[in-house]
């Protein structure tokens, strides 16, 4: 494969730049929220009640992060920790019920930003990408071992 690949700069771009937009959108709909926060809600958003271990691999935030941002969620009212009946050391994560209206605006504007994201492609030219893009994750979960 030859030396001037550049698919991990152009990402690593699209990333940090995706970011910048999609965090503008939010702010212009009265959403201020840090791209952990949106993770760890978008796991719960797709998941429900979640361990806190089961949400730590899932979003890939070190143990402190994750700490901070479910404090920092649980004071904005957004999340509680409920402890287990039984093992009162299990504790698991869940949405409150306020949560409801974050939840719509943060999905709106997930789905304005996925058409700019595949804006111009067609069908089949999103789906090679997102096929090749899983192709990529998977070569460097592999490596990550």
């Amino acid at each position: 494969m030859s030396g001037h690949r550049q698919g991990g700069f152009l990402v690593a771009k699209i990333h940090r730049l995706g970011g910048r937009v999609f965090a503008r959108m939010l702010r212009e709909r009265g959403i201020e929220i840090d791209p952990a926060h949106g993770r760890v809600l978008f796991v719960l958003w797709d998941q429900g009640p979640t361990t806190i271990a089961e949400l730590a691999k899932r979003v890939s935030l070190g143990k402190s992060t994750l700490t901070h941002t479910i404090d920092r969620l649980e004071a904005a009212g957004q999340i509680v920790r409920v402890r287990g009946a039984e093992d009162r050391r299990k504790v698991t994560v869940q949405l409150t019920p306020g949560n409801r209206r974050l939840r719509a605006l943060y999905g709106a504007v997930s789905r304005e930003m996925t058409d700019l994201f595949y804006g111009g492609f067609s069908e089949k030219e999103a789906d090679r990408f997102d096929a090749h893009l899983r192709r990529v994750l998977a070569n460097l979960e592999r490596a990550s071992l």
